[in-house]
């Protein structure tokens, strides 16, 4: 099958790029390397090293045998999008190619708006190239488990069916955004369902939760197919900072009480999850979601299974607790449905001492190379104007 992977450079892109194209898939990468321009400009990096894209590619050649294409050019450029969908004609399209750090879009009004933009009017771009070029290509999309929030009742799959005056109906679950990002993904959800019913596209919207992990059997191949480890405050998720953290002795930094409950999911499971979506494509003119997550913890879990795992290493973790600096319910109801991903034959990864092991272990193994005035967060969901630079702590 013909996949067109956006944003194949990125931390989840390319090891997704690397499995699809082990699989025998014909690969194509569409990236406009912003996630290494921030690095360059904010002095932040992978705590493993990474290569170029192009080394990747070639890296990938040399051990596989197979060949990766690679297109440079952004979503925000309709001429430039539109020439990879009607030189390589996708079957499927996976799209990673948006702004995706919460902490990014609240750091002042310039990141939002940027935020906004990129993702939403990227994503609309991507959308009138499938229907001129590639109308029957199938849309599988990276959203966010954020977009739903934390309500007070289960979160279903994507729509929900509501009894009201005696009527009934199945309509899109209720979304509470809890920042600029969330809100780009929630307007993406939107109009990608909306061109699904006026033009007849298919798409899977996957609402993913936070990624853990940093390699899988293609990337542990050869160090320069690696992906990127973050650990800073814009782009780190929980679980590899307080790895990171614990091993360079830094406080594990839990907002508030840190009993706030998210859904994870292993990097491992991610790539499967978009290869069953993939292999199970909608109808014509369907809009499907699925929630991407296996289990669910609070930060302070979290935080706890990383302090018991350090003293494995010789470490002596500690926990501290921060003021809290997003807008969130810290105690609240979480229970998400994600059944449809198992049905189509995910076997999940799940969390446990193996796995902390190794993520510890590679923390440690790369510690030196930890910048600590990184770690500690200076985005005030509060404030419109925020400063990443810091004294460590």
């Amino acid at each position: 099958m013909r996949i067109l992977i956006l944003g194949g450079d990125g931390y989840l892109g390319w090891p997704q790029s690397l499995y699809l194209s082990s699989k025998g898939h014909n690969v194509t990468i569409f990236d406009n390397f912003m996630r290494r321009h921030f690095d360059l400009e904010r002095g932040f990096n992978s705590l493993v090293p990474i290569s170029t894209l192009h080394e990747r590619i070639e890296a990938w050649k040399e051990i596989s045998g197979r060949q990766i294409q690679l297109y440079i050019g952004d979503t925000m450029d309709y001429e430039a999008v539109s020439a990879v969908f009607q030189a390589f004609q996708p079957e499927a399209v996976v799209h990673f190619a948006e702004q995706r750090s919460a902490p990014y879009s609240m750091i002042d009004r310039r990141h939002a708006v940027f935020t906004q933009t990129n993702n939403v009017i990227g994503t609309l771009n991507i959308l009138y190239a499938m229907k001129e070029f590639a109308p029957h290509c199938h849309l599988v999309k990276l959203g966010t488990m954020g977009e739903y929030g934390t309500p007070n009742i289960d979160i279903e799959e994507g729509f929900i069916e509501i009894h009201h005056k005696g009527r009934s109906d199945v309509l899109p679950y209720p979304k509470q955004p809890g920042s600029f990002y969330h809100l780009s993904k929630t307007h993406d959800s939107h109009n990608i369902m909306f061109c699904c019913k006026i033009w007849g596209l298919r798409a899977t919207d996957l609402n993913q939760g936070v990624v853990y992990g940093v390699e899988t059997d293609e990337t542990a191949l050869d160090s320069r197919l690696a992906t990127r480890f973050d650990y800073d405050q814009i782009y780190g998720t929980a679980l590899n900072r307080f790895c990171v953290q614990a091993a360079v002795g830094y406080p594990l930094t839990v907002y508030g009480q840190g009993l706030q409950t998210r859904g994870y999911i292993n990097l491992r499971d991610t790539i499967r999850c978009i290869e069953l979506a993939i292999a199970s494509p909608p109808r014509e003119g369907e809009y499907r979601v699925f929630n991407q997550i296996t289990e669910q913890f609070s930060l302070i879990e979290l935080a706890e299974m990383v302090v018991r795992q350090g003293k494995h290493f010789g470490l002596e973790p500690e926990i501290r607790h921060l003021p809290n600096p997003r807008v969130e319910s810290e105690q609240h109801y979480y229970n998400a449905t994600h059944t449809r991903l198992i049905e189509l034959g995910l076997e999940p990864h799940l969390l446990n001492e193996s796995v902390l092991t190794s993520l510890i272990g590679l923390a440690t193994r790369y510690r030196e190379q930890v910048d600590r005035n990184q770690i500690l967060p200076t985005v005030n969901w509060r404030a419109t104007r925020n400063e990443l630079a810091q004294n460590d702590a």
